[in-house]
């Protein structure tokens, strides 16, 4: 079986099949193995695991998966890439390949026709232009998944990792924390990839919650009010979602809002918790 992280391999693939990397796709394939392993040892995977890999590519990461895992099945838009993961991935009988758009793709339906059982998780090295539609898509559409264990810009990384009061902190921190629980397995650097990026990347895993950290009279709600808190950055709290057409109250009951949840109408959206947006949201929301 030939090694899909070799770059020699990659290299005879490339001339032998005349495949050109998409620069609209964002494709950029791992060759470090090392990360491969940490992506496979990260994300838990085991013999009763199912696992759903977006954007194979070659089939590096695939390569891994189904070496370790029940079955995978791959996800891959660009149709000039199945040929070849079809010949790559010969030797396995646990893979199915797909030839679609993830973010067109019923989710809920392939994970209910192929994985009769045991735990389905989401693997996958995302191209950076589409990472947080996909990551979104995913969470806001609660499939009944364990985990994604994903490869993103580092940049998007730290965002979703972050904590209140930090520079990184903002919606995408509030919205995938609530869906999930987050944790940075390691960085990778570009010489990482053929070709190489221009920024360093993160492997990151989202562990499903079971249900929110919070509770929320209205969730449209919750994130109207969060959406609102990081419009505007510079503006005080009050103004901010004074200024939101999303928010259905006038500046004074706003303020109301805020003294009875104790929180200083002079405060920042990017010093508040999961917590104090829900207090505001349910203070705003509740009963409307």
């Amino acid at each position: 079986m030939k090694n899909l992280a070799s770059i020699s391999v990659i290299r005879d693939i490339l001339e032998k099949s005349g495949f050109k990397f998409s620069k609209s796709l964002g494709q950029n394939f791992l060759t470090d193995e090392n990360v491969l392993t940490k992506i496979v040892s990260g994300a838990e995977i085991d013999a009763e695991t199912n696992v759903i890999e977006i954007g194979p590519g070659f089939g590096t990461l695939t390569q891994r998966l189904c070496m370790a895992a029940k079955k995978v099945v791959c996800i891959e838009i660009d149709q000039s890439a199945i040929p070849i993961l079809q010949d790559n991935l010969s030797d396995f009988d646990n893979l199915k390949i797909i030839n679609a758009d993830v973010l067109k793709t019923d989710l809920k339906k392939i994970i209910s026709e192929e994985f009769d059982d045991g735990i389905v998780k989401i693997a996958a090295n995302l191209p950076y232009y589409i990472t947080t539609p996909i990551i979104m898509n995913v969470l806001e559409s609660r499939l009944n998944v364990d985990s994604l264990t994903i490869m993103i810009q580092k940049e998007v990384a730290d965002r979703i990792a972050a904590k209140p009061s930090t520079k990184d902190y903002g919606a995408l921190s509030v919205a995938v924390n609530y869906y999930s629980e987050p944790q940075i397995i390691t960085t990778v650097p570009p010489s990482s990839f053929i070709p190489q990026p221009k920024v360093s990347s993160s492997v990151i895993k989202l562990k499903l919650r079971e249900k929110p950290p919070v509770d929320v009279a209205d969730e449209a709600g919750y994130f109207k009010v969060v959406k609102a808190s990081f419009g505007q950055r510079r503006k005080t709290l009050l103004n901010a979602l004074s200024n939101s057409p999303s928010i259905p109250l006038g500046k004074e009951d706003i303020l109301k809002v805020l003294q009875k949840c104790g929180i200083d109408e002079k405060r920042r959206g990017e010093t508040l918790s999961l917590s104090e947006f829900a207090d505001i949201s349910n203070g705003i929301f509740a009963g409307r």
